[in-house]
């Protein structure tokens, strides 16, 4: 095993090219392979928001490989593509290579990448963790809305499904993030109507499609897409 093998984990931030680390830059400049993630369709259509990002930063593109996950309940196809992803992996670590494996966001948040860690970790391989903005920073940001103050309380929550999760969080959370909220905005809007709150919602944040509104009947007129979010506060 060469000495000089090591992996890393690099977050690309939530969209915007420009927000991701020096440090994360830096590593994508002298990596000599990079692993991206992406989303493959039941009509066969590949799409991956981290080569989106990636492509901004002129690397040589000869370096880029995609592994593409197929979304299924029981996540039987997306864990055979995590070993597969990671036979090359260690086979590239084996060669000595330098190699990266980005993430949008954060790499330690709802990230592909932690999959992949826990294989890594197994093989007590060279690994380093580089974090980064996730997209609800970046959404505080952008509304001018700072998430929480002094003793106040925030929790994150992803597909929310029922009334009593989402009234729970909101009578003990100062700040609740709902994230993958395509499927959760029934839950939202009824649990909102019952009471007074203030509500940012994101959408496609750091890009050129990026749209944000405070105004719950403008909201129910969009087509959510995956990469949204809402902030709610007391």
């Amino acid at each position: 095993m060469n000495t000089k093998s090591i992996i890393y984990g690099v977050s690309l931030g939530p969209g915007d090219p420009d927000l991701i680390t020096l440090k994360g830059l830096k590593v994508l400049q002298e990596a000599d392979k990079i692993y991206y993630p992406g989303s493959l369709f039941k009509s066969g259509v590949k799409s991956s928001y981290s080569l989106s990002i990636l492509e901004h930063y002129k690397l040589d593109a000869t370096k880029f490989e995609g592994f593409y996950l197929e979304m299924d309940l029981a996540r039987v196809k997306v864990s055979k593509l995590y070993d597969l992803t990671f036979e090359q992996i260690k086979e590239d670590y084996k060669k000595g290579l330098k190699i990266a494996i980005v993430s949008e966001g954060d790499v330690n948040t709802f990230s592909s990448f932690s999959y992949l860690l826990e294989k890594i970790k197994k093989e007590n391989f060279n690994v380093e963790l580089i974090p980064g903005i996730t997209s609800y920073a970046l959404a505080a940001s952008e509304h001018l809305a700072p998430l929480c103050l002094q003793n106040e309380k925030l929790i994150i929550l992803p597909r929310v499904q029922t009334e009593a999760e989402l009234e729970e969080a909101l009578t003990y959370f100062d700040t609740v993030v709902l994230m993958k909220i395509k499927s959760a905005m029934g839950v939202v809007n009824k649990v909102l109507s019952k009471g007074n709150y203030f509500v940012n919602y994101s959408e496609k944040l750091g890009t050129k499609n990026q749209f944000i509104a405070s105004n719950l009947e403008e909201i129910n007129k969009r087509d959510i897409p995956y990469f949204s979010l809402i902030t709610i506060k007391k």
